[in-house]
């Protein structure tokens, strides 16, 4: 296990731990929770990765202290209702929700510990680089008296002192706010205060200085630059002691099952949201312990649980020292690519999908296309109706104009948008308002089950003939995330699987089962019973002799049948191959439970989020004979038994092609952002050896198009990749 191999398409596994019956001191199933954090570690591991650049590194700070944020607002409040409540809810791996709080908080709390860890050393290189954060100390004399009129001006207007004493009821902190805690005295001594000074959410949390004489780019924390001049909120006193604290209340909502007016219910939910139990308070270091108890007290948190840093709190608004001015600190620059097979039809969408389907993977080709998609069935006479599920997407999104312009142009607008996506809620409230204003109809789908898949239909008036083009995509409509994450895009004009998406609509809207899919399998209906059947089909093939293989990408596994299904698949003999980004349920290299399973997690400049399921159907991977599927759902208990999810079978051979020659392979031959998973729950990275080439693929999908849009373009295609391992490869 010394020797930790990341090429899965070229090298067998390492990993062998004998698997004893009575299980010992080995679990077969990795605890849910445990496994999250293990992936933020992931994450945060990449700050401190010398070959990431520096504003990258510290971009990868800010998420992981984002991730634990609302980790804590959903998982870890939702535990400590379970435990205030006394509900034993045992986990897959056995443990009761006390025992998992434990675990939790003991790993977060290392978790936070590095990246207090890490920021001083980013912050002094991003120094050495002409990126400077200013403690109150390196402030010149020389600029002070226009700092303060800065202050007076652009600060001290939103700032709102409040005392700590009987008389003045103690402020609402809301979730994700700060303030700080100040002990101030008179000049003569005679008389102290207890004040707060709440942080303005919506100031900047790094305030822009003056260049340095070198053109050094400075920059000052707003809580700092309050404290220079606390003199002005508080003219007659000088200040003995302060911090600054951050709280974090429960975020989860809980809606009633028969509400009447369902956005009226998520809109009284989401002020419920901001007013939740406090779950975290995080506290910069001092010895105003008197003023620190007393505060805990009035928020109504144990003061035992408050964890104090020795740097900075909010570390997830790190980002705004990104600053473009400073190009060379971040990723090289890429533009996406437009698809050109759609410029052969010069920018004809139907045209170029009703010759042969489309698959494109953002961020590498644009999603540019898919807006397109949308605004030219818009403006297109011949577009008769437009059915379109929104999950996710930006509060100005470009896919929302296109639907509002298509119903003000007359045409059939169905848009299906989903209240119950976490912490988009609002936005989602916003969405449907501003569609069934413009005439559109909107539908909100099933009460108890999120609706998750993603899918697009336009029916267009062909001479006589009705032809439906359909997108389906493993990532939600949202423009800025389809920048950073990796999903797929299938347009097509087949019309089984537009009739099967039509089905999917009817049941959202009409609540009609959908009978007879032909291309298509829905969660929650058979979903999951078709994976366990193909897992099952592979293992009947292995014992017959023949090739039996899977490969599968995903983001999550942890249902416990699933997982057990696979286990049985690999006594049975099946080779079975999984990307899974974050939480894996599942121990892989178990000697007589799991020695033919590989898991690993890619970890890097993009964030892996496309779900796909190679079967090898008799036939030794890659194969193009081979079963392949994309779908929206992770195989977790949610998506599986809760979600309506789509999962959708690849027929077009150049488009399986794409997927299993190009993108299963890339992602299986990658060394350079992968992260295999030990037989004991922990990831090591790829070891390289001395002069080994590395791959990254990211840097090849950055590098090379995909196969299915590149229309006549296709004469130059990109090298194979089957056997990328033995070639050396650009790294970043």
């Amino acid at each position: 296990m010394s020797n930790v191999n990341a090429d899965f398409l070229n090298q067998d596994s390492d990993l062998e731990l004998k698997y004893s019956k009575d299980l010992g001191s080995i679990n077969p199933l990795i605890n849910r929770e445990l496994s999250w954090i293990s992936f933020n570690w992931r994450v945060l591991q990449e700050a401190n990765n010398k070959k990431v650049p520096l504003f990258e590194r510290l971009r990868f700070l800010a998420i992981s202290a984002r991730n634990l944020d609302e980790f804590y607002t959903v998982r870890v409040a939702g535990f400590r209702q379970m435990v205030k409540n006394k509900i034993e809810v045992i986990s897959a791996d056995g443990l009761t929700p006390e025992e998992q709080l434990i675990q939790i908080e003991r790993e977060a709390k290392a978790l936070i510990e590095k990246q207090q860890e890490l920021l001083p050393s980013i912050l002094s290189n991003l120094k050495q680089k002409g990126v400077i954060l200013v403690k109150p100390k390196g402030i010149l004399v020389s600029e002070k008296k226009n700092l303060e009129k800065q202050f007076m001006s652009k600060v001290f207007p939103a700032l709102t002192p409040l005392a700590l004493d009987p008389a003045h009821p103690f402020p609402f902190i809301p979730t994700e706010g700060s303030a700080l805690a100040l002990k101030l005295r008179t000049r003569d001594g005679k008389k102290f205060l207890n004040a707060l000074v709440p942080i303005p959410g919506m100031l900047d949390r790094f305030q822009r200085l003056r260049d340095g004489v070198k053109g050094e780019k400075r920059f000052l924390s707003l809580e700092d630059f309050i404290v220079i001049f606390i003199y002005r909120l508080f003219p007659n006193y000088l200040l003995d002691e302060y911090f600054s604290f951050r709280i974090l209340r429960d975020s989860d909502l809980e809606v009633e099952e028969e509400a009447e007016d369902l956005v009226r219910e998520f809109e009284i939910a989401l002020k419920r949201r901001k007013r939740g139990e406090v779950i975290r308070m995080k506290v910069t270091k001092s010895n105003a312990e008197p003023l620190l108890k007393l505060i805990s007290k009035e928020i109504g948190f144990d003061r035992a649980q408050v964890l104090q840093v020795n740097e900075m709190i909010g570390l997830s608004d790190l980002e705004e020292l990104i600053i473009s001015a400073k190009r060379s600190l971040k990723w090289r620059t890429f533009v996406p690519r437009s698809p050109e097979r759609i410029e052969d039809f010069n920018g004809d969408i139907f045209s170029a999908i009703k010759q042969k389907d489309l698959l494109l993977q953002h961020p590498y080709e644009t999603f540019d296309t898919v807006v397109n998609f949308l605004e030219q069935a818009a403006r297109d006479p011949n577009v008769i109706a437009i059915k379109q599920t929104l999950y996710r997407t930006t509060p100005d999104s470009p896919i929302v104009r296109a639907l509002c312009a298509a119903a003000e142009n007359g045409k059939t607008v169905t848009a299906l948008v989903e209240l119950k996506a976490r912490f988009d809620e609002a936005n989602n409230i916003n969405v449907s308002r501003e569609l069934e204003k413009a005439g559109a109809q909107v539908v909100y789908g099933f009460m108890d089950w999120k609706t998750h898949a993603k899918l697009s239909t336009i029916v267009r008036q062909e001479g006589k003939v009705l032809r439906t083009y359909t997108h389906v995509g493993t990532g939600n409509y949202h423009p800025d995330t389809a920048k950073i994450y990796t999903d797929l895009s299938l347009f097509t004009s087949d019309a089984t699987l537009g009739r099967d998406v039509t089905k999917v609509f009817n049941y959202l809207s009409g609540y009609i089962k959908p009978t007879d899919l032909e291309s298509m399998i829905i969660a929650p209906l058979e979903l999951k019973s078709s994976l366990i059947k193909m897992i099952k089909n592979e293992m009947v093939l292995a014992k017959k002799g023949k090739p039996a293989e899977i490969w599968v990408k995903l983001n999550a596994l942890i249902d416990p049948e699933v997982i057990e299904v696979l286990y049985e698949a690999s006594q049975s003999g099946v080779k079975i191959n999984m990307i899974i980004r974050g939480i894996c349920g599942l121990r892989p290299g178990i000697k007589g439970l799991s020695e033919n399973i590989r898991v690993k997690s890619v970890i890097g400049r993009f964030l892996e989020h496309s779900r796909v399921c190679v079967f090898g159907n008799g036939f030794k991977l890659p194969s193009l004979k081979a079963k392949v599927f994309i779908s929206s759902a992770d195989w977790m208990g949610r998506n599986l038994n809760r979600r309506v999810e789509s999962f959708v079978e690849i027929k077009n051979l150049t488009v399986k092609s794409q997927i299993v020659n190009q993108i299963m392979v890339a992602n299986l031959a990658d060394k350079e952002q992968s992260w295999v998973l030990q037989p004991d729950g922990r990831y090591k990275r790829h070891q390289f050896k001395k002069d080994e080439p590395s791959f990254s693929c990211h840097e090849y999908f950055i590098e090379n198009p995909s196969l299915s849009g590149r229309g006549r373009a296709a004469l130059n295609a990109p090298p194979s990749l089957l056997n990328v391992g033995n070639k050396r490869k650009k790294s970043f």
